[in-house]
């Protein structure tokens, strides 16, 4: 038996305010992933929760998932989902008992004494049951089973599973959502999600009773303790952090008589705008992008040489422009005040107008952005009395007035 692992979508999800459902990102994928199921024809789709980016989804994405799920189901696909943290479980299996009846099976909560539902797939050597159990947490655990002592998630999940009547006999797989380390050790990935600081800790043993076990959670992709038991991590990047991951996609896992060995492999489903970071000497990524063909890029360029100016952000934007690519970030790691700056850099720094220093400081935090010429006057004119000033004196009313006529914009009088 062979199925496809894929969870986290999020869709719904918005990147430095560009909304990936609307710049296209989102539904290109899903219909690369609905080619590449069709072109394999896997037994199953697992897809391991976070469905949506948020409880409340957008009308876009549900939108959005129904085509999604609506195409796999007309493809002759079984389809077994769960609610992951980010969704709302009551939302998302709305209509389960009809939907059970097309192969969509989708588990948004726990059912009576803490019961998953459990689908059963069949092959040449015989059943293969698939346990499909919603994010866990403690008083969810709790509740369920009716025991106040349950005060962890790695004891909640035990627990939920020990009351779960499993052949041990059989293949077994389970689709989980949670955050599952060995013996406490969480991979340093990177990225969105890609750690939650040791929240919500199980231990990979608590899946011993499964040959598979098909992790939603964390965005990046990797084994936890055993081969079987695995982060699909998330279809696209999500943050800058995540493309130092190895390559997204969804796992083909390949299943053959019970105890046999698992056949896994990522596959490939290329994304309509690659995400990248570039960073270094501001000459150095100038010519790298004027030399470049690359197009279609989401960017974040990080300058290690000198702060942003007005000037230098402006080029850099219209030149990702022109080759339809978004500069999703600029930023700068040079600091004209480190302790590390000669007599020279201090002396510069010294000749320079206290409107000049405030306007590079402001264009190095905002990414390279203008400060409104408004404002801009106003500091000019504080500078001025600030230079005739003398320290020991109190502002003279007059000079008062005069600021604050330039904060309202109308002369001020007492």
């Amino acid at each position: 038996m062979k199925f496809l692992h894929i969870a986290d979508l999020h869709f719904g999800k918005t990147i430095h305010g560009v909304s990936l459902i609307e710049s296209g990102d989102q539904p290109a994928w899903a219909d690369r992933f609905l080619a590449l199921a069709a072109d394999i024809k896997p037994d199953a789709v697992l897809i391991a929760g976070d469905v949506y980016d948020r409880s409340s989804p957008s009308g876009d994405a549900v939108e959005l998932l129904s085509r999604f799920l609506t195409g796999l189901v007309n493809l002759g696909i079984p389809v077994l989902m769960i609610a992951g943290n980010h969704d709302s479980g009551q939302r998302l299996s709305f209509g389960g008992e009809l939907l059970a009846r097309a192969n969509l099976h989708i588990a948004g909560g726990l059912g009576k004494g803490g019961s998953i539902p459990r689908v059963t797939l069949r092959d040449e050597f015989g059943p293969v049951n698939f346990y499909l159990m919603p994010y866990i947490f403690p008083a969810l655990a709790q509740e369920a089973l009716g025991d106040a002592e349950i005060r962890d998630y790695d004891a909640a999940v035990r627990r939920i599973l020990a009351a779960q009547d499993i052949h041990a006999d059989e293949r077994n797989v389970i689709l989980a959502h949670q955050n599952v380390t060995e013996s406490g050790v969480e991979h340093e990935q990177g990225g969105s999600e890609s750690m939650v600081g040791g929240l919500g800790q199980v231990d990979y043993t608590a899946f011993d009773m499964f040959d598979y076990a098909a992790l939603g959670h964390i965005h990046a992709a990797y084994p936890v303790g055993r081969p079987g038991v695995r982060f699909a991590g998330s279809p696209l990047c999500y943050h800058f952090n995540e493309t130092k991951q190895a390559k997204k996609g969804p796992l083909l896992v390949t299943m053959g008589e019970k105890g046999e060995e698992l056949t896994i492999e990522t596959l490939a489903v290329e994304p309509l705008h690659p995400m990248r970071e570039m960073k270094g000497a501001y000459e150095e990524l100038r010519d790298e992008l004027l030399s470049s063909e690359t197009r279609g890029e989401y960017l974040r360029i990080v300058v290690t040489d000198q702060r942003i100016t007005p000037e230098t952000s402006g080029f850099l934007r219209e030149l990702c422009e022109s080759r339809e690519s978004v500069l999703m970030e600029l930023t700068s790691e040079f600091s004209e005040f480190s302790g590390t700056a000669g007599a020279a850099e201090m002396e510069m720094l010294r000749e320079r107008s206290l409107s000049e220093l405030f306007s590079g400081f402001y264009a190095e935090r905002s990414g390279g952005a203008e400060i409104d010429e408004e404002d801009l006057h106003f500091l000019k004119c504080a500078e001025e009395l600030a230079e005739r000033a003398d320290i020991n004196e109190k502002p003279s009313d007059a000079d008062i007035l005069r600021l604050l006529g330039e904060l309202i914009g109308e002369e001020a009088e007492i």
